[in-house]
């Protein structure tokens, strides 16, 4: 009789460092986008969770632990940056904390040229974040990895003026924007090193106005191109891995691939050149890692049976030659049972065995 040998269980490290390079693991990792829905895991509402690193590296341990994640993200919320900055932010019992619009700190045109760059170690949200990352590290990066979400520039600078007057801003004062651009594009730099200097493996930015639901091609490249190409040569000169995330419809791939070369890109929407799946996997999926993507919002009515069949139709997807990481397209739901999130470890865990 002949006995088949056994093959090890990878690490989550192991996994993911496999995909990445485009082999095929032991299976496909996983990592619904687990957020603020981990503060029901430490009994901490939403403002104590987003504020306090302690609170929050606790809450994604359990998560991590409990749910058996391969990929911990940091997101909190979009405003962490923008924060430092000077905004008024609102924290909400249940939701995520956002700027208050009725006082922003962008009010007029000119006040564009009032922003400067700030110190993210002295800033009270960046601050707190760099400290997540290093405890987040330091407990778990060496089973599983660390990948710190951050605003891309344009995203923070909405933040403090508004979307709405942004895009007016854009069109008719397109200077005054880009001098707060390159600001916040200049902090940032600093934040990245921060970031890194924890020891976190990728810094994941979220680059959702590079897509066509919110802008042209020419326009993003024009007014953030430019700014997030700075800041992944600055993350690959210091041997981090650059990722994306933009859950907007019609996604650049393209231009995001050229400007940043990014290892990963988690996506909830096709790409806005490709019309199926398959297409996507064959004219990007041996160029980048693809993250995602089950719609979160679908998941939250979705029956635990169509939740399998779900990531069981992506696997089937984009499994092939690695670079695969099945993912909710954005965050999980914030107030959402978390059993669905275990469905789809469960179905990466059996379904998504690659030998």
């Amino acid at each position: 009789m002949i006995l088949l040998k056994e093959v090890p269980e990878l690490t989550s490290l192991e996994r993911v460092s496999q995909t990445l390079q485009f082999k095929e693991p032991d299976r496909v990792p996983v990592c619904p986008l687990v957020s603020g829905v981990t503060r029901k895991l430490v009994n901490a509402g939403y403002k104590e969770w987003a504020t306090d690193a302690d609170v929050c590296a606790t809450a994604y341990m359990k998560a991590a632990e409990q749910y058996r994640l391969d990929v911990i993200c940091t997101l909190t919320d979009l405003s962490v940056e923008a924060a430092d900055f000077g905004a008024q932010i609102v924290y909400p019992e249940n939701e995520a904390a956002r700027p208050d619009y009725s006082r922003p700190r962008i009010e007029t045109v000119e006040d564009y040229r009032t922003i400067a760059p700030v110190d993210p170690h002295k800033g009270v949200r960046m601050s707190e974040h760099i400290r997540l990352c290093k405890k987040l590290v330091e407990a778990k990066g060496k089973e599983i990895p660390i990948v710190a979400f951050t605003f891309g520039p344009l995203g923070i600078t909405s933040m403090l003026r508004g979307q709405e007057k942004l895009f007016m801003d854009l069109l008719l004062h397109p200077e005054a924007v880009k001098h707060a651009l390159s600001a916040v594009t200049d902090t940032l730099l600093d934040y990245y090193d921060a970031l890194m200097d924890t020891g976190v493996h990728a810094i994941m930015a979220d680059t959702l106005f590079a897509s066509k639901s919110i802008m042209s091609k020419p326009m993003w490249l024009e007014f953030e191109g430019e700014h997030m190409k700075r800041l992944a040569e600055r993350v690959h000169q210091r041997g981090c891995m650059m990722m994306v995330h933009n859950c907007g419809n019609g996604i650049y791939f393209d231009v995001q691939l050229e400007t940043m070369q990014p290892e990963a890109i988690s996506f909830l929407h096709l790409p806005d050149d490709v019309t199926t799946p398959e297409e996507l996997k064959k004219k990007y999926g041996h160029q980048t890692t693809l993250i995602g993507h089950v719609d979160p919002t679908w998941i939250v009515q979705a029956s635990q049976d169509e939740v399998r069949n779900q990531c069981r139709k992506q696997i089937d997807l984009y499994r092939q030659g690695g670079g695969y990481i099945l993912a909710t397209g954005c965050e999980y739901p914030a107030n959402a049972d978390l059993r669905n999130a275990e469905v789809m470890v469960e179905t990466a865990e059996t379904y998504g065995r690659y030998r």
